[in-house]
């Protein structure tokens, strides 16, 4: 994929994320910076670099990582407590300005890829886009919209990680005082467990 580096260097914004959530599976929790390989919108197609991927709000964390498209077509929106207990979440934020790729309004468009790339349910062209950036550009990671909240969310290259964002320590998301509203804001309910 080629890019044109102005509109690239027209996109670059500094941008500093404060208490931004991260929602991680809870046995990662001891590390809530930590990264590891996977198949995500903007993960390396070929495994040379690592995400760590935060949301403005913890309605759109829990969407985007736990929630996705599981409810599509049903009428009962439910998550077992059970389910929730295996999750954790730790608020992130940058110590100083990351340089991301504004992908929020018309970012994709100026720069010739397709819209799929950051908002479609398949993962391949945000994938290429991602290589692309992270392999020719001094670029800190990606700022976008999610594609089930349109809240603001940012896919933070491996690079960028050290030095510039701080993690609160993690706790348990069933404790998390918000956790019901985020739920009741996607339309999703919390069943107790038996």
């Amino acid at each position: 994929m080629k890019l044109d580096p102005k509109t690239v260097a027209d996109l670059a914004l500094g941008f500093q994320p404060r208490s931004y959530l991260r929602v991680m599976r809870a046995a990662h929790m001891a590390t809530p910076l930590g990264m590891g390989f996977g198949h995500t919108r903007f993960s390396s197609p070929d495994r040379t670099f690592q995400l760590l991927y935060i949301a403005r709000d913890l309605a759109t964390a829990i969407a985007e990582t736990i929630v996705r498209d599981r409810f599509e077509g049903r009428m009962k929106r439910v998550l077992d407590q059970s389910e929730i207990e295996e999750w954790a979440v730790a608020e992130i934020t940058a110590t100083s300005p990351l340089t991301v790729l504004d992908l929020r309004t018309t970012g994709l468009l100026r720069l010739g890829v397709s819209t799929d790339a950051a908002r479609a349910k398949k993962h391949r062209q945000g994938r290429q886009l991602s290589a692309a950036i992270h392999g020719a550009f001094a670029i800190d990671g990606l700022l976008y919209t999610s594609r089930l909240t349109s809240a603001e969310c940012v896919a933070v290259y491996d690079r960028a990680i050290e030095g510039k964002l701080d993690a609160s320590p993690s706790t348990n998301l069933v404790r998390h005082p918000d956790l019901i509203a985020a739920l009741q804001s996607i339309g999703v309910s919390l069943q107790r467990g038996a």
